[in-house]
């Protein structure tokens, strides 16, 4: 099989994403006579003919490590081309597994902060753990609903919850109220490590404030270049949006509606069947939106999602 992207044959990759309840990964080095020997990656190997990504990831892992896997989540498939092979890697997040890793390779490894992993990484282990510093939930801001001193109670409540990425989209409210309500929104989610991306519906001379952008589904398919500013979002309606948002090199997408919303009223819900069929082998980190709580979040990772994008429920009590 080739890539529409390369001519040279693909070799299909499964990838663990081991996560510890601490949110440390399990990385290893290569080991010599490898390519890239000494390069710290994320365990896995090579999917064998007529076997399943999850079949292939569960003993890869039992053959390396001595591990038995419990689920495991299809998360982001991704390709790299090496000067040794061009490769198509299908990572999948796992959080539960039986025994404890030892290497049958005499490999190094271990479990890392993401944001203090080993050095040198391999290239195509870089994107991976960036990605893992998106967190599960994606609040979406309701000023417009509670008003000012009402969502800003609400956000504190939030954040003192773990809420730390938020979209700042208000359709009903103009670009100068926007500014006005800026200063302290940004002070309060900053104090707690949290980030905040804006929707790109709102002037552009408000972006360099915040944190990075999210592209409406129109202004995505109007972009020609990535925009010059923090991380990239992007709402997606179905896979040619997808595939967009993934050549732009946006950090992460968001698709839905899962269910019906007020809001959406007038769009056909996906359900997970749809959403899956979206997310399906997709090339960067998706959130679900639409009608979902915190507790749709075993069933959107299981769909495929990175997380979950929430508009009311991210603010109810």
């Amino acid at each position: 099989m080739t890539s529409p992207s390369s001519p040279r044959p693909v070799v299909e990759v499964a990838v663990g994403v081991l996560l510890r309840a601490d949110g440390a990964v399990l990385l290893a080095d290569r080991p010599a006579g490898k390519p890239y020997a000494g390069y710290w990656e994320f365990p896995g190997g090579k999917i064998e003919a007529r076997e399943s990504v999850a079949a292939a990831l569960a003993r890869e892992l039992h053959e390396e490590l001595g591990i038995d896997l419990g689920p495991s989540m299809p998360w982001v498939v991704y390709e790299h081309d090496y000067p040794h092979a061009y490769v198509r890697l299908h990572f999948r997040r796992v959080f539960e597994w039986r025994g404890e890793p030892r290497p049958h390779e005499g490999q190094r490894f271990g479990f890392y902060d993401p944001a203090h992993a080993p050095q040198p990484l391999l290239p195509a282990a870089v994107p991976a753990l960036r990605w893992l510093d998106l967190p599960p939930v994606y609040g979406v801001s309701n000023f417009a609903a509670l008003g000012s001193d009402g969502f800003m109670r609400a956000l504190d409540r939030a954040l003192a919850r773990g809420l730390r990425l938020l979209l700042l989209r208000e359709p009903e409210l103009d670009d100068a109220h926007i500014a006005a309500l800026a200063p302290a929104l940004l002070a309060r989610t900053r104090e707690q490590g949290a980030r905040v991306l804006i929707s790109s519906r709102h002037a552009e001379a408000l972006w360099p404030a915040f944190d990075g952008v999210h592209l409406t589904a129109r202004d995505l398919v109007r972009a020609a270049r990535r925009p010059s500013t923090g991380l990239v979002a992007a709402s997606v309606h179905g896979r040619d949006d997808l595939d967009h948002a993934h050549r732009l090199d946006c950090d992460f997408a968001m698709a839905g509606p899962v269910r019906a919303t007020p809001s959406h009223a007038q769009a056909r819900p996906l359900g997970w069947r749809g959403f899956e069929a979206i997310a399906r082998h997709t090339p960067l980190p998706l959130y679900a939106i639409g009608g979902l709580t915190a507790g749709d979040l075993a069933d959107a990772m299981r769909a495929g999602a990175h997380g979950v994008a929430l508009l009311r429920a991210a603010w109810s009590e």
